[in-house]
Order: C-alpha cells, then structure tokens, then sequence
C-alpha cells in the first residue's frame, strides 16, 4: 500500500481517494492496481453497503494517465498497460454495492473513463469532463465505446475528434451528472447519495448490477480488444512519444522563462 490511495469510512460508506494533488490526481500502473485491489475489498466488506470515490484537491479527480510514465513507451509495452485498465474497470462494474463518484476537479481522460463506470456521479458547476487523449497522439477506444453508451454516437465521435472537455451543462443534459452542488459540498452531497443508495435492499442492488455488469462487459471487452491492436499502432508510429515530449519540454521552458522573469 502506498499514500497515493487513501481509505476511509463514514459509517457504512467506504470512501477511497486519490492522493496525488501535485499530479492532478493522475495514476501510474501501480495505483490502478492498488485502487482495484482496494475497491475490490471494499466490496466484499460485509461492514460496507456502500462506496464513494474521490479526489484530494480541489482542481482534479483524476487527470487520466500520469504522462510521465508513458512518455518513453513503445509498442510492446502497450499490451501491459492496457491490461491495469481492463483489470480495473472490471472490477469496478463487479463491486456489488452503490458506488458514487464525488466529481469535485476536472475528470479527463482514462479518469473521466473510470467516472463514466459508477453508478451516480455528483458534480458542481465549474466541474469539465471529457476524453482529450486525441490531443496527446492516443485514439481513446475505451473512451469511445463508454462514451458512446452514454451521449450517443453522434456527440461521441466529435468528442473524441475534438479531445475537448464538457462542462457542467453538458454534463447535466446528457445525464453524465446526476447531481450538481457547491465544489466544497461535493463530497457531502456524494456520501449522502450513497447513504440513500445503501439503505436499498442489498440483494435487489446487487442484483441489479450485476445484470448492468452483464450488459456493458462484452462491449468493454470487445473494446479492449481493438485498443490492443489500434494502440500498438498509434505508438509504433511515434506520434503519441513525439507529443509527450514536445509537452515537457514547453512545460520545462515555461518553468525557465518563471525562474528568469523572477530573478
């Protein structure tokens, strides 16, 4: 276990936070593993009824992948990688108990992806979702195929053409977000909405998720299927590398032209 997941507990509501502030709360391939293994446990807590997932800060959920690690990735890594996305995702649709996203920084990429897995999703105003991986040189496959389920295909492929981010109304109308309140209220609004959810019989919800499991996994297995081959090709032509440099170094020349401006 790492500081980068914190666990918690109000009465019988789980809550697990990413902790990586500096980052915009973006994960590496060893905190997706150690987030499934957790939300895993949580759901197979008796004491547990239901689960809440959130943020440290108040300018990211998650930023989707930690840039860092993938900026020197070639084709063969690609497969790996992948695979700490389709382990988690599973194992979020598996947990069978109310899980509720408490939405209160910006939600993008394979963190908006993961959003798009819970069962309700509490926001506030200035919250932006969305899929920009395109930006980056990275065909989002995953993010096409939740997407799709959720706004349609008409809206989803400009989305995903675009990389841009949706805001809150946009959100609210296309019923991503369920529940809208002031950004320090979010993660209040997120553990009452799980309260209400968990006071449902458990047999009846477990259940029913397990039918909505049944019905989005195919589809979601099917898209991660495609992702392996597209991916690898996305990366064998250097593209998404040559992005994420250009990234750092504009990032590295900001920072310089900061320290020069201040001395």
């Amino acid at each position: 276990m790492t500081d980068e997941i914190l666990v918690g507990r109000e009465g019988e509501v789980g809550i697990v936070t990413l902790n990586r502030p500096h980052a915009l709360n973006a994960w590496t391939m060893r905190m997706r593993d150690e987030l499934g293994a957790i939300l895993a446990s949580l759901g197979g807590d008796d004491g547990v009824r239901a689960v809440v997932v959130t943020g440290v800060g108040d300018r990211a959920f998650c930023a989707g992948q930690d840039l860092a690690e993938t900026a020197a990735f070639g084709p063969g890594e690609v497969d790996g990688w992948l695979e700490t996305f389709r382990t988690l995702y599973e194992t979020v649709l598996g947990v069978p108990k109310p899980v509720v996203a408490a939405l209160d920084g910006v939600a993008a990429g394979s963190g908006y992806q993961f959003a798009l897995l819970y069962d309700v999703r509490v926001g506030y105003p200035g919250l932006r979702m969305g899929q920009p991986e395109v930006s980056s040189g990275i065909p989002s496959i995953t993010g096409m195929y939740l997407t799709e389920r959720a706004v349609g295909s008409s809206r989803m492929i400009e989305l995903m053409l675009s990389g841009r981010l949706m805001e809150i109304d946009e959100l609210r109308q296309t019923g991503i977000v369920h529940h809208v309140v002031a950004q320090d209220q979010v993660l209040a609004k997120a553990v009452d909405v799980a309260r209400q959810l968990a006071r449902q019989p458990s047999v009846a919800v477990a259940l029913t998720k397990e039918e909505y499991r049944r019905r989005i996994l195919p589809g979601l297995r099917d898209a991660f299927e495609s992702a392996r081959d597209i991916d690898e090709r996305a990366w064998a032509s250097g593209q998404p590398q040559q992005v994420m440099q250009d990234f750092f170094e504009s990032r590295r020349a900001a920072k310089a032209a900061e320290g020069t401006a201040g001395a």
